[in-house]
């Protein structure tokens, strides 16, 4: 081996080993790699750098704040308050949700997909009295099944369309995936929502993980005038209340609170409905409704400014300026242009409306303050904040917006009308412009570790393949397997991927795995598409541990699992993998 290959594969390995270790994070792992890399002369200082500006990379940045854009407009909540329902058999329920989970994780991040979905599994688990670890493990992995699908589902997909333009002047196409990667994933959630969550092992304290604290608010919601709503008996909203997890618990008309809960009071334009619910919930149900926060006076001050709205939680101290007065009395609304939504309070129940409910200590308020007003709202109250939980305001008036516009830009990225980077770049700066994102958040919603080991990793992989490193890994593993047929080098090469990926993440086992598949395709003079296809399944199906995949790790605390549960479900789920893809990689691509 030459001293670029020597080296190189000694930065990979020390790469591995770290990441394995997990000390230090992934991304600083990777940065650290790439700067020795050009310290010690294998990576071109000039190419340094050329990740952080490689499409790949653009690609998944722009798809996280895509993704974003699609929560915020209430896309999301539109498909699963319609479809989820806390009373269905276990089975069904995580076919459903397995099933939109993995369409969502086909057209954004798979990481966003489960973010999104998480909440709602693990509090229609609470509402359903059993534990969240028996459908966690199956939603996590179908939306990661879901990601193999399209192009953008996944990074390691983003990865291999790159390396096939690179190696064959024609990156993969937007769903030149789904053939292997939707027949693979339809078989892998078959097999979630019919055997495999039966495999999960049940604990007791596992029951509650992650809904613990989820604090339930009495908070109050307005009819707008022209509201669909009007007209309909309080009854007839316990369906959809229900379905969001709030109870309504009264009706307030003319500033008096009616007796009872109102249940056969025809709804009139500015009645508020009185609720009960966690601030998600509480979200979920006014985005449905398309109900308003408050009065029309107070919601045209709340959004003078037109920038969008904060949600935040605090906690009331002795000293604050609001304990024992109301929000009407210090004139929140007019002086800080805030509304109080809901009050939460242990052990008491609150029977005013909420802007005239004394607040006493130890309350947490629900307020609604317009975008980046938060800490002075709060500093004038003289509340404390409590750990931010990712609250946001569903912009409901912009879902068929978000939709159609997401919509047109994969149609024109499917047809070659534009690049797929172009096409995401435009719908990002839609959703700006129409403040489906708003702007002082769009970076926060780009995950900077991913990049920067997108970045990192990128270089040192073309390096490895310009010293010939790639291609000497090639002919060790068509050695290995010579004299097989090509459909079980084939096999072994994806085997190798799964393994790899289960132990270290997917991105730098796909930017290691890719260039080996399109060299081991040339060693044996066939066509490198069967390679570069497995290699992007195998890359995905890490399911063994919860390290492999970062929607793995999200649930390990939330679901109440330990490290050796995943196997259980993950082997043969792995396994059935193996046994679909590659004779539909066969038989769709070919040697």
């Amino acid at each position: 081996m030459t001293y670029e290959q020597t080296t190189l594969f000694a930065i990979f390995f020390a790469v591995f080993a770290l990441l394995l270790w997990g000390r230090w994070r992934y991304d600083l792992v990777a940065f650290t790699a790439l700067m020795a890399g050009v310290a010690l002369g294998v990576v071109p200082e000039e190419d340094a750098f050329t990740g952080f500006g490689h499409e790949a990379t653009i690609v998944v940045a722009l798809v996280l704040v895509v993704s974003a854009g699609l929560v915020r407009s209430g896309a999301v909540y539109l498909i699963t308050r319609t479809l989820v329902d806390s009373s269905r058999r276990l089975g069904t329920h995580i076919a459903i949700m397995g099933g939109i989970g993995g369409v969502l994780s086909a057209f954004m991040n798979n990481v966003a997909a489960l973010a999104l979905l998480m909440p709602v599994d693990i509090q229609t688990a609470h509402k359903a009295g059993r534990s969240p670890g028996l459908s966690l493990m199956p939603l996590s992995f179908a939306t990661i099944l879901g990601g193999m699908a399209t192009l953008i589902g996944t990074p390691p997909n983003i990865i291999i369309a790159s390396y096939r333009e690179k190696a064959l002047g024609e990156s993969f196409r937007m769903f030149d995936f789904a053939p292997v990667g939707g027949i693979t994933a339809l078989a892998g959630l078959a097999f979630v929502a019919l055997i495999g969550w039966r495999l999960i092992p049940t604990r007791e304290d596992a029951s509650a993980a992650g809904s613990g604290d989820l604090k339930p608010y009495v908070a109050e919601l307005t009819i707008p005038e022209g509201n669909k709503q009007i007209g309909k008996r309080v009854a007839e909203l316990t369906e959809i209340a229900d379905k969001a997890d709030v109870a309504i618990i009264g009706l307030i008309r003319n500033d008096r609170r009616l007796y009872g809960n109102a249940r056969h009071n025809l709804l009139q334009a500015g009645d508020a409905l009185v609720l009960e619910a966690t601030p998600g919930a509480l979200e979920e149900f006014r985005s449905a409704l398309a109900l308003t926060f408050s009065d029309e006076k107070r919601e045209e001050l709340l959004r003078a400014d037109g920038e969008g709205l904060d949600m935040l939680e605090v906690v009331v101290p002795a000293e604050a300026r609001i304990n024992g007065r109301t929000a009407q009395e210090i004139g929140l609304s007019w002086r800080q242009r805030a509304v109080l939504l809901g009050i939460s309070r242990q052990g008491r129940r609150i029977t005013e409306q909420v802007r005239k409910t004394e607040v006493q200590p130890g309350d947490i308020l629900l307020l609604l303050v317009p975008k980046d007003t938060g800490p002075d709202v709060i500093d004038w109250l003289g509340c404390l904040t409590l750990a931010s939980r990712g609250l946001a305001v569903t912009q409901d008036r912009m879902t068929w917006a978000a939709i159609g516009l997401f919509a047109g830009a994969v149609a024109i990225a499917s047809f070659g009308l534009l690049s797929l980077p172009i096409a995401l770049g435009l719908v990002v700066i839609s959703y700006l412009l129409l403040r489906i994102v708003p702007i002082n958040e769009l970076y926060d919603h780009i995950e900077w570790p991913v990049v920067v080991l997108l970045g990192s990793m990128i270089p040192l992989g073309s390096a490895l393949e310009d010293s010939g490193g790639t291609q000497l890994i090639a002919g060790w593993l068509v050695q290995l397997t010579q004299g097989w047929p090509a459909w079980a080098i084939l096999t072994a090469l994806m085997l190798v991927t799964m393994t790899l990926s289960d132990v270290l993440n997917n991105t730098a086992t796909t930017i290691v795995a890719a260039p080996i598949g399109i060299q081991m395709a040339q060693a044996l003079d066939v066509s490198a598409d069967p390679f570069l296809m497995a290699v992007a399944v195998a890359a995905s199906s890490a399911f063994l541990t919860p390290i492999g995949h970062k929607n793995n790790t999200l649930i390990l605390g939330p679901g109440g699992y330990h490290f050796g549960d995943y196997w259980r479900i993950g082997l043969p789920l792995e396994i059935l993998v193996v046994a679909v893809s590659i004779p539909t990689i066969l038989l769709v691509w070919g040697f």
